[in-house]
């Protein structure tokens, strides 16, 4: 049976789980393309892709994304594979960003075509940005991504800085012996620059993700929080699922992402979109909806809500990434990122 549809005092929906938690926040993703291959997300030779006529159309995604701010969705990040491989996607921003109800909208990018769309991005109306950087080194960025491409994500972060994205969250997967050495380095970079840096744990999807180097960041905050004096930060930065820790002038801030040490499933208030329309509701579990059939059989406004109402309650409590690590057999970039 479908939970009710809660309403605010200003009459706002309310869209919640079977465990009480409110789901207000989509991760997009416009492709499973991505042009490097990071080894804890997806093997070198994959070609395993969506054929491009599975495909949602920015038509089809306007429509469910409508759907969703209508049931109180206020947040939606775009993601891939590399978003910035699916053309034209400062038009569907745009058309994103101009929903009722959408106060928020964002994207994630490895930044290697940033220096190129940050300004028709920026001006569309994407307001945040999340881009990956593992390392500072370039030999290591090849290693890790499987190409050489160091110095035109700086220029891509440098491009966007320019243009006013405000904040840049630098996103590094921490793996030890790979990059650990580098965390220290990261954080006065990001605090120099004027950008937050977020430490992510690995996450065992796929098998690039089970053969990644496994780092739990416990042990690195408390060495952050030593050197730099951080204290816990009490502002939302994003509605994400980082644990922020600023400087005692609030100037630098570090994020923790820990879904291994100390999972945040309790508070879990997002929901994953596939490029062909499946709605992934936990990375770690194998719930998941199907929109796209319902999408191209003409179904109403009143049914998608009404399917993203019996989507919802499909949402498992928690992962499991630590009882049964090789059960998620689908890579991050499969899912959305």
């Amino acid at each position: 049976m479908n939970a009710p549809l809660r309403q605010t005092e200003t009459s706002t929906p309310i869209l919640t789980d079977r465990f009480g938690r409110t789901v207000d926040y989509v991760r997009l993703s416009v492709t499973d393309r991505c042009d490097l291959r990071c080894s804890y997300c997806m093997p070198k030779g994959f070609q395993g892709f969506e054929e491009p006529e599975h495909w949602l159309t920015f038509t089809e995604i306007e429509r469910l994304m409508g759907a969703f701010a209508r049931l109180g969705v206020g947040r939606v990040r775009l993601t891939g594979g590399e978003p910035l491989l699916r053309r034209n996607l400062p038009d569907l921003a745009a058309r994103l960003k101009a929903l009722p109800g959408l106060f928020d909208l964002s994207l994630s990018t490895n930044a290697t075509q940033l220096a190129r769309h940050a300004k028709a991005l920026r001006e569309a109306g994407v307001d945040r940005l999340n881009i990956s950087l593992d390392t500072l080194d370039g030999a290591c960025n090849a290693h890790i991504t499987g190409r050489d491409t160091f110095e035109a994500v700086m220029q891509g972060i440098q491009v966007a800085r320019a243009e006013g994205f405000s904040p840049i969250k630098l996103n590094m997967v921490a793996m030890k012996g790979v990059n650990d050495h580098e965390i220290e380095r990261m954080a006065e970079f990001a605090m120099e620059q004027g950008f937050i840096l977020r430490l992510i744990e690995t996450m065992p999807m796929g098998q690039t993700g089970r053969n990644a180097q496994y780092l739990d960041l416990g042990p690195v905050r408390e060495r952050l929080v030593t050197r730099f004096g951080l204290v816990p930060e009490v502002r939302e930065l994003g509605g994400g699922p980082a644990r922020y820790w600023a400087t005692p002038d609030g100037a630098g801030r570090i994020g923790f992402i820990t879904p291994i040490s100390q999972h945040f499933c309790a508070t879990c208030n997002r929901v994953r979109l596939a490029v062909d329309g499946t709605l992934y509701m936990c990375l770690g579990q194998e719930e998941r909806f199907e929109f796209r059939p319902l999408l191209r059989d003409g179904a109403s406004d009143a049914e998608l809500e009404a399917a993203i109402r019996e989507a919802i309650e499909l949402k498992p409590e928690r992962h499991e990434f630590r009882e049964q690590p090789g059960k998620i057999v689908r890579f991050m970039s499969q899912t959305g990122g």
